[in-house]
């Protein structure tokens, strides 16, 4: 991942300093990303290419509560303060969004999932997930499609995609519907509880 853009922050040297979660530890070299931190440190369009290079999952795969974080959105490298700004705020224990819960689903190749935001309280914006082609490029992924009855009109209008980049780590992009026609508005990472 040599080629990765990433962005860093300041950490504390001192000898026993308890990391805070904008302080998050930066990724070793030459390694792939193994954990949500991993992922945060990367820009949109070094997450793009990790998006292609990555591996189509089974809906069963992701079954089970995973962790959640919201990554980046497309252009915000071009204003860092944002980026990092963004970034931090994402990995604070306040932001609302904690992640997605998958079922299974009516058939093997077939899940159903939940979002779930305010300290896992509250289970939001049902979903149905199966394998279809991608927006992003001549392969699959995982789609998530919000297209239910039960969503508010502007949820519906949202199909999110996961691929696998890691054991346990799965990179998504978040697309809207507008006009007809749809739009990439962010990137979020999925992970497995270690």
């Amino acid at each position: 991942m040599s080629s990765a853009t990433t962005r860093t922050t300041p950490r504390s040297h001192a000898p026993g300093a308890a990391e805070t979660p904008s302080e998050t530890p930066r990724p070793e070299p030459g390694r792939g990303p193994r954990t949500l931190d991993d992922l945060a440190y990367l820009e949109a369009p070094a997450l793009a290419d990790l998006y292609r290079r990555a591996g189509v999952p089974e809906p069963a795969d992701l079954i089970g509560d995973l962790r959640g974080r919201m990554l980046a959105v497309p252009g915000s490298e071009s204003v860092p303060f944002l980026f990092d700004a963004l970034r931090r705020f994402s990995a604070l224990p306040v932001f609302p969004w904690r992640g997605k819960s998958f079922l299974p689903g009516e058939g093997a190749d077939r899940a159903e999932g939940v979002n779930r935001v305010i300290s896992d309280r509250f289970r939001i914006y049902p979903f149905a997930a199966c394998i279809r082609p991608s927006r992003a490029g001549a392969f699959d992924a995982v789609e998530l499609d919000y297209d239910r009855p039960e969503n508010p009109f502007f949820i519906r209008a949202i199909r999110d995609e996961v691929r696998e980049v890691g054991p346990g780590l799965w990179l998504g992009q978040a697309y809207v519907r507008v006009l007809g026609r749809d739009r990439l508005v962010l990137y979020f990472g999925l992970a497995r509880a270690r």
